[in-house]
């Protein structure tokens, strides 16, 4: 194989700014394209300076970043060696010394420490762990972002010490950069943040996103089970995303661990070892979120060790989640007297039910709980479809069923055209030297951890939603205006209403309205898909393309484009209902509370 940098098929399209069938046309019809030099047959391998040769020669208009130049670096060295590489440029741009590998050679630490230097140590090492993660996404399992910001909000480990034993490449604990409260009141960081990983790699990774992120943290690469980091500590909170259906998690060693207060935890039931080994690790009265595989809600082999969590008011809710179950823990204070109740709830097909469930369990005004005392009279399964209140179940069918109709959206009416327009084109590069449009970035040390700004984030921006964020009054902050234009990680905007304040990682295109059209920059910077987005493989976006058009043909453009981002919004909106409507469809028929319309009489 050669020792030159090499990229994929998708590599070579985002440079080359097409798409990748584009790429599988070349190879077809140029005899003289390079040959794979690696990889697989249906994933293979090309040497960088041979198709950078080639796109010289045919002259096709490409640009290799100084962050694609770094990830190919990188990858250059293989696959086994690439999640070292990654934790060593976190090392480097922290500071931090690790035990893993053996540092970078002089080159790649020049590259990366001058990526760092064009676009802030935090961004350039998020693109590096973003690519990490998509070339190895089979190998590494990373919670959802909306299920991990779900968890470290219900938490709350404000001001306190969170502990993640199982962190993974830091998905849960970096959820608290990003989790406003309810209400949208950013909480308070934790003093200290504490995680375990088995993987030296992922640990050094995770502790390198953290430090970059000014969180006091301390991670420990090493097995949780067998070899316990953090002995002894009693930490506010615990959150944790556990490996599933591990069978050697260490039963025959561990068998008589002080951490099974609950009863010893079958073979076949590791998850209900790390629920026992989160509750040792929190202080009286600290809470706990696990997410735990669906069956062991259920499992024969579990009911003891669960029936004691509910005698000892130590389990408190059990929450379906897309995928997963959520148990929510309160380690018990002495003396305390255990509820009589436990939540139980379906939300697999709407996180935001979750919280405001959670709050009225707390609050003692919930209706969505079962009696312990039924729990251990019978099998102790806490399966949340079993325990589902029927009597609401027609009401939440309609009320689901008029919501899914009200988001639907029409596609727009574009002409379809037997060979593709040949308009004049201009650089989003060369609008900007021309004045039509100003390229501002937030202040590069923001923090929106609370304060009485509201800021929009990168999440809002890809699911539309309104600022979600807040911040501290502070210099340099920058105010959007109605049309302005914002790139997120992976999607586009054009605000509606203006107000808030730009949030962090995010990129704001300010238009001359008499001469652009906003919506129709905003089009094709979505067209361009990664390469036009702040945290993509291309850093700079001036490249992008643009048909140099009057304002009326923008306008024309620009209308049909926001169709489809309205379009696919209400896409995204659907789907969630859709699952929702149909389960509640399915479970309204089967039990009696939904009758056929047509044809019948109940």
């Amino acid at each position: 194989m050669s020792h030159d940098p090499t990229v994929n098929a998708g590599d070579i399209a985002r440079l080359a700014g097409v798409g990748r069938a584009a790429v599988s046309n070349w190879r077809r019809r140029h005899d003289d394209f390079p040959q794979p030099v690696g990889g697989t047959a249906n994933q293979p391998l090309f040497s960088l300076p041979q198709i950078e040769s080639w796109l010289r020669r045919y002259g096709k208009s490409y640009q290799v970043s100084l962050g694609d130049r770094v990830w190919q670096r990188l990858k250059a060295a293989g696959d086994l060696r690439l999640g070292e590489l990654v934790a060593q440029a976190g090392v480097l741009l922290t500071g931090h010394h690790t035990p893993t590998g053996g540092g970078l050679d002089g080159e790649l630490a020049g590259l990366v420490t001058e990526l760092a230097e064009r676009h802030e140590p935090l961004t350039a090492y998020e693109f590096l762990c973003e690519r990490y993660l998509e070339a190895h996404s089979r190998q590494l399992s990373v919670t959802r972002d909306d299920v991990a910001e779900l968890m470290v909000r219900l938490v709350r480990a404000e001001g306190g010490t969170l502990l993640d034993p199982a962190c993974g490449v830091g998905t849960l604990l970096l959820a608290l950069d990003r989790t406003p409260r309810p209400g949208g009141e950013a909480p308070r960081r934790p003093a200290k943040v504490l995680g375990q990983e088995l993987s030296e790699t992922s640990a050094a990774i995770t502790a390198a996103r953290l430090r970059l992120r000014g969180l006091d943290a301390e991670v420990v690469a090493g097995d949780a089970m067998r070899a316990d980091a953090f002995p002894g500590l009693r930490a506010d909170a615990v959150v944790c995303d556990p490996p599933f259906n591990e069978r050697a998690w260490g039963y025959e060693e561990l068998t008589g661990d002080p951490r099974w207060e609950y009863g010893l935890p079958p073979r076949g039931e590791p998850e209900l070892a790390w629920v026992q080994h989160c509750l040792t690790h929190v202080k009286p009265g600290g809470a706990v979120a696990i997410l735990m595989p669906p069956a062991a809600a259920s499992r024969k082999a579990g009911r003891r060790i669960r029936a004691n969590l509910l005698r000892a008011g130590a389990l408190r809710a059990v929450v379906a989640l897309p995928g997963a179950d959520l148990w929510l823990l309160r380690r018990p204070r002495p003396g305390e007297r255990p509820p009589s109740e436990v939540l139980i709830l379906d939300a697999a097909g709407d996180l935001e039910l979750v919280e405001p469930a959670w709050r009225a369990y707390l609050e003692d005004r919930s209706d969505q709980t079962v009696r312990i005392i039924d729990l251990l009279a019978d099998e102790v399964d806490m399966t949340p479809a079993r325990h589902q209140r029927r009597d609401d179940v027609g009401k939440a069918f309609a009320e689901v069923r008029d919501r899914f109709l009200a988001a639907s959206a029409s596609p727009p009416d574009l002409k379809v055209l037997e060979q593709p327009l040949d308009q004049p084109a201009i650089t989003l590069g060369d609008l900007i030297k021309e004045g039509l449009v100003t390229m501002i970035q937030a202040p590069a040390k923001m923090v929106a951890d609370g304060g009485e700004v509201p800021v929009l984030t990168a999440d809002d921006v890809l699911s539309g939603s309104p600022p979600s964020g807040s911040a501290a009054t502070q210099q340099g902050l920058v105010t959007l205006r109605s049309g302005d234009v914002v790139a997120s990680y992976s999607s586009v905007r054009v605000i509606a209403e203006g107000g808030a304040a730009l949030g962090p990682h995010l990129t704001l295109y300010r238009v001359d309205g008499r001469r652009l059209d906003p919506d129709f920059l905003a089009g094709y910077l979505r067209a361009a898909g990664g390469r036009a987005t702040t945290g993509s493989s291309r850093f700079d976006v001036r490249r992008t393309r643009l048909p140099r058009l009057p304002l009326k043909e923008q306008k024309a453009y620009g209308e049909a484009f926001r169709q489809l981002a309205v379009l696919e919004d209400a896409i995204r909106e659907t789907s969630t209902l859709g699952h929702t409507l149909i389960r509640l469809g399915l479970d309204g028929l089967a039990d009696g509370h939904l009758h056929p319309a047509d044809g019948l009489t109940p």
